[in-house]
Order: structure tokens, then C-alpha cells, then sequence
């Protein structure tokens, strides 16, 4: 049993990257769904589909991308709120994460999102994890 399925889910993604996987496959939740969006548009995944069983989703399949270099796009994830410590943010005290080449990624009242999008839009919320 996974105590923090949002930990799991990222460092699944970025241990897929190391081992030279296509795609990686977890178990669904619209979290991870959510949070799989996000790295798919700001592009540090592929494409995100859905397993389904019936009409449950059952799997989340992600893409692993590369760069031309064969490195994996995900070079390192650092996860900040726990299960044990939740961690909030103000949107004026957000800031660029490694001067905007990675991105912190926050659950906002407006769901997930990334830390320029939520400073854009004058939210704050629980810091989940930063990736780059």
C-alpha cells in the first residue's frame, strides 16, 4: 500500500526516465491525471491516456520524453508537501523554480497547477512538488 500516491507517482515517472522506458503505467486517480496533464503541457512527459476496465479507468499510461542528447527530460523531482508536513504558498511569496527551467506545481481552488500560471491568477495553494 502507498502512503503518498503523488510521491509515488513522480518518482515512478523519473525512474521510467533513468531505466530508458517508453511509457510507465500507474494506477488512475484524477490527481495523478491532473498533475499528468500538466507535465504533458508544459512538456516534461508525453502523451497521457487512460486505461479502462468496463468505463473505469483503471491505469494511467504516461510517455516518457527524451532530449536529442538521449537524457531524460526529467532530470529531478523533489517532492515538498508530505503526508506528514503539508506546505502552502501565498502567490506573492511564489517565485520561479531554477529560474524557470523546472516548475513548482501547486493544488490551487482551481486545481492543479503550475507556480507562474497560479502566481497569473493570484493563487495560492499546497506545494506539492517541484520537477525539472
Amino acid at each position: 500500500m502507498v502512503n503518498d500516491p503523488i510521491g509515488d507517482f513522480i518518482i515512478r515517472i523519473k525512474n521510467a526516465g533513468m531505466a530508458r522506458r517508453d511509457t510507465i503505467s500507474v494506477p488512475f486517480s484524477k490527481m495523478k491525471l491532473a498533475v499528468a496533464e500538466l507535465l504533458s503541457t508544459k512538456g516534461f512527459v508525453g502523451a497521457v491516456s487512460q486505461k479502462m476496465k468496463g468505463t473505469t479507468p483503471r491505469y494511467l499510461n504516461v510517455d516518457v520524453l527524451y532530449e536529442a542528447d538521449g537524457s531524460p527530460k526529467i532530470r529531478d523531482v523533489n517532492r515538498i508537501s508530505k503526508p506528514s508536513r503539508r506546505l502552502y504558498e501565498k502567490s506573492k511569496n511564489i517565485k520561479p523554480y531554477r529560474r524557470g527551467v523546472g516548475i513548482s506545481v501547486l493544488s490551487t481552488p482551481n486545481g492543479i497547477m503550475a507556480d507562474m500560471d497560479a502566481k497569473k491568477a493570484n493563487l495560492g495553494g499546497e506545494l506539492l512538488f517541484t520537477i525539472w
